[in-house]
């Protein structure tokens, strides 16, 4: 799925954030507006193609490039 859309994490973007974060789950400074995007998309080149790739954008921002992934947990059924 990487490199379709930048995918809208609920993390807020903080350039210097991962120099103190934690190691599991960081949610980023909650005063922070842009919002973090992950994983490159169609229009980039295929380097920033990977879960590694980061970018930002406030949830004002819209585009072709920009997006989120459904999902759905195993049920009992």
């Amino acid at each position: 799925m990487h490199g379709n859309v930048w995918e809208w994490c609920s993390d807020a973007f903080d350039a210097d954030y991962s120099k103190q974060s934690p190691a599991d789950d960081p949610q980023g400074s909650r005063a922070a507006a842009p919002r973090v995007l992950r994983g490159g998309s169609w229009i980039n080149d295929p380097q920033r193609a990977r879960s590694a790739s980061r970018g930002r954008a406030t949830p004002e921002d819209r585009g072709s490039d920009l997006g989120f992934r459904l999902a759905r947990g195993q049920s009992d059924h």
